[in-house]
């Protein structure tokens, strides 16, 4: 999501130097080399003061000591932590020395680390949003050749990558100049940015892949089946573009959609992205009398939603507004809830919502 980027931009604009390191490298299975290399980057933080100190992926060294899993090199770690926490202390607040961290998994770090004097400033930084995107592609844009300016493709290619962060949006411009070298054009073409969005978010085509012409056939009618549904209903992404050739990423067949940015979901809007999972299947089985696994990853999807709406989101009102996450960060095996409310969450979930959005897909399938 750029926290890196964001921490090098801190010290550019402060003019000041930068000294950066990776949780994993104070981690070793050597007693003492990880709290021997922490001594050493202060050090090296206080002769360069003043400076900004940053440290990557902190729930390497960071991670919580109250979990209770017995993992060789635990020891070491909680040495190199406890090091860590001395050294910060040890900073006096006129010598010019601020200390970054970064992490994704903010929800395993040892509280002590979160204490004042220590990271208690914490900035949360998501995925860029559709005007983000868009400035971000327009930074990328002017430093290779184009057909039109970069005006023009700007706000396209935002709208059409959802979820891509400032990493995501170069690489898809830098395959998208690839192709244009590759096709032997003098500039990057909308066809060129199509074909490198379809190569990040699904893989290389395979174009000598075995598919048998029946296969294919499958293929099609699965891919069709999830396009009429989201063309019938009401809560789902517009479809921008089916495919059926085979990827690199395992990926049989794809459907690409123009998905509206939003954080707020209603039961309905929900239950017809279920729906619209399920029109792949569906149309297998109208066509031909028989199902096969290419639903698969359809199918996790499903069950993965009506888990949450009935789990996590409380939209069920047998179960009632609870939310109950399946596990805890901190301890994944344990589960906090009783066996009944568990088997009755698998009945509402999996055998009542399942099977109505089946249904409920068939009926679109077969009368459209």
């Amino acid at each position: 999501t750029g926290k890196t980027l964001l921490a090098r931009a801190i010290a550019g604009e402060a003019s000041v130097p930068f000294i950066s390191i990776a949780g994993p490298d104070f981690v070793e299975m050597f007693a003492g080399v990880g709290s021997a290399r922490v001594r050493d980057l202060f050090d090296q933080a206080r002769k360069s003061a003043p400076c900004i100190l940053y440290v990557d992926e902190i729930d390497a060294v960071g991670r919580s000591r109250q979990s209770g899993a017995s993992v060789e090199g635990t020891s070491e770690q909680e040495n190199t932590l406890n090091q860590l926490l001395v050294e910060m202390d040890g900073i006096n607040p006129l010598e010019g020395v601020v200390v970054l961290a970064s992490t994704n998994r903010v929800d395993i770090l040892d509280q002590a680390l979160l204490r004042p004097g220590r990271f208690d400033r914490q900035i949360s930084i998501d995925l860029p949003t559709l005007p983000e995107r868009k400035a971000i592609f327009e930074v990328y844009l002017k430093k290779i050749l184009l057909e039109k300016s970069f005006e023009e493709y700007s706000g396209r290619l935002a709208a059409l990558t959802p979820g891509h962060s400032g990493a995501d949006i170069a690489n898809v411009v830098n395959e998208a100049a690839l192709h244009a070298a590759r096709e032997q054009g003098s500039k990057v073409t909308e066809d060129d940015f199509e074909y490198a969005i379809e190569r990040v978010i699904a893989g290389m085509q395979k174009k000598n892949s075995a598919l048998s012409s029946e296969e294919r056939e499958v293929i099609a009618y699965h891919e069709a089946g999830h396009t009429i549904v989201g063309w019938l209903l009401e809560h789902t992404d517009p479809v921008l573009k089916v495919s059926i050739v085979p990827r690199t990423k395992g990926i049989l067949g794809f459907a690409q959609y123009l998905p509206m940015e939003q954080r707020l979901h209603t039961k309905e809007q929900l239950f017809d992205r279920m729906t619209l999972a399920l029109g792949g299947r569906a149309a297998e089985a109208i066509t031909f009398r028989r199902i096969t696994t290419g639903a698969q990853d359809d199918l996790l999807k499903v069950t993965d939603m009506a888990y949450k709406q009935i789990s996590e989101y409380g939209m069920s009102t047998k179960i009632g507004n609870i939310s109950l996450p399946v596990t805890r960060p901190l301890e994944p095996s344990k589960r906090f809830y009783s066996n009944k409310l568990a088997k009755e969450i698998d009945d509402v979930s999996i055998l009542g919502m399942g099977s109505k959005s089946l249904y409920n897909t068939v009926y679109f399938v077969k009368n459209d």
